[in-house]
């Protein structure tokens, strides 16, 4: 019974494994700007947590839009349709760019809440030019993200891998020479991790341009632009399925942002636990993500053939895969719980030899749950991956916000603010809303295969 799902766990991860790695790198660069910050102090460490809030919540908008791209793409190589392929590209390269500029002054105007949520102090100060600068990142990151989302449509998915790979690799040399000061470089602290995020996301757009334009397969789609024709239909089509998608990913993006400013009401070292433990969760989280990008592909291609059977097979055989992998991840968790967050800190600083020992504390409480949120995580990202590919976004959408923010955000905020839970009643609320979501999103997913294996 199992082997029909099994013998496609090659192919699913050597369309997804590209896509792990340049959503690791997206994590990457967080998880380095965070481990050196967190050398500076955990007051640095929430600082960069704070700011970094503000940004997901965006990238989220951002990046959920942009996933619109990839079944359409998708969907016009698997009938064949080369044109509708490039027209989804340059539709939504404008609509991204757009985005991009938007939500890097919508950020600027939002500056001034930090100093009315509650927050410490020093975090607020240090946080706010952090924040100037990795906002502007918002506008190549994003255009990045069109590009991106176009080469996995084709089912190319190693070339945004490498311009990530090049990114981070920017990212930490410049983080080191500017946080610390090194080689003669100006000592900045986190404004120097912020400068080193910046530029790392504008050479990742240009560098995966580039390549794309060198390939013969590719040069097509993404060349000889003609941006003075701008068609209703596709500009459409594009927004019926970016903003749902986009809305999406910010339900679930936002609830674990408001976890970060819950933390932040409880002190700073609850809100530097609440970083590290959230760093670590959403590095097996884009492991989900890159596997939901192979469901939405696969998914999208069966479409285009119209091969209703074969489409819920194959949806089924990523979930059954993820399945297993989050499996694997909850038992490091466990393992490890206690050991992952020294990592992030100098347990060696006497200065600071209090806080860092409460954090690390506080950040295995954490990871005892994230373990179990693993797998729930990971499958409702999967199954949101194969309805997107289905094209199917308003349900969704609604599931989502209801799982999140019905279910999850009154549960977090009762347990984190109104009872000795604390941190972890926080994240006892995150673990019923991934839940919630993982069940009620499969159950949409098999009604809906289901109304088009009977139609067909």
């Amino acid at each position: 019974m199992f082997q029909q799902y099994t013998k496609e766990f090659g192919y699913n991860l050597k369309l997804a494994y590209p896509v792990i790695l340049g959503m690791l790198g997206h994590t990457f660069v967080a998880f380095a700007d965070n481990i050196m910050v967190g050398q500076l102090g955990t007051a640095e460490l929430a600082a960069v947590s704070l700011g970094n809030s503000f940004i997901f919540i965006a990238m989220s908008l951002g990046i959920g839009f942009s996933t619109a791209i990839t079944p359409l793409v998708a969907e016009a190589d698997g009938a064949g349709n080369k044109q509708n392929g490039k027209n989804a590209l340059k539709h939504g390269l404008v609509l991204c760019t757009l985005l991009g500029i938007s939500l890097f002054l919508i950020i600027l105007m939002s500056i001034p809440l930090m100093n009315h949520m509650d927050q410490p102090i020093e975090v607020v100060e240090l946080a706010i030019p952090y924040l100037q600068l990795v906002a502007f990142s918002l506008v190549p990151l994003i255009m990045f993200q069109a590009f991106k989302q176009f080469s996995e449509g084709l089912s190319q998915t190693k070339y945004p891998m490498y311009a990530t790979i090049l990114a981070n690799v920017v990212n930490i040399v410049l983080n080191y020479l500017l946080i610390f000061g090194s080689f003669g470089f100006p000592k900045l602290g986190i404004v120097g991790a912020a400068i080193g995020t910046l530029a790392s996301r504008f050479i990742m757009l240009g560098f995966l341009w580039m390549l794309l334009k060198r390939k013969k397969k590719f040069s097509f789609y993404v060349t000889g632009f003609n941006f003075a024709k701008i068609e209703k239909r596709v500009m459409k089509k594009i927004l019926e399925l970016g903003f749902p998608s986009a809305l999406q990913m910010f339900f679930e993006v936002a609830i674990f942002t408001a976890a970060i400013w819950l933390s932040g009401v409880l002190g700073k070292n609850p809100q530097a636990a609440n970083q590290i433990a959230l760093n670590l969760s959403s590095m097996t989280f884009m492991v989900g993500m890159g596997l939901s990008v192979a469901a939405m592909v696969r998914v999208g291609n069966q479409k285009g053939l119209q091969n209703f059977h074969e489409l819920r097979r194959i949806a089924r055989s990523v979930f059954f895969l993820t399945f297993l992998l989050e499996i694997i991840f909850a038992a490091l968790f466990l393992l490890g719980r206690h050991w992952f967050p020294t990592i992030y800190l100098d347990l060696d600083d006497l200065a600071n030899m209090t806080d860092n020992t409460e954090v690390v504390a506080l950040a295995a409480q954490l990871l005892l749950v994230a373990a179990f949120f693993q797998i729930s995580d990971g499958i409702q990202v999967v199954v949101l991956g194969a309805l997107r590919g289905l094209q199917d976004v308003k349900i969704p959408t609604l599931i989502t916000f209801f799982a999140y923010w019905v279910i999850g955000f009154p549960i977090s905020f009762y347990l984190g603010l109104h009872t000795d839970f604390k941190s972890m009643g926080i994240w006892i609320g995150l673990l019923a809303g991934l839940t919630a979501s993982a069940v009620l999103l499969y159950l949409r997913f098999d009604l809906l295969t289901k109304r088009l294996i009977l139609k067909a």
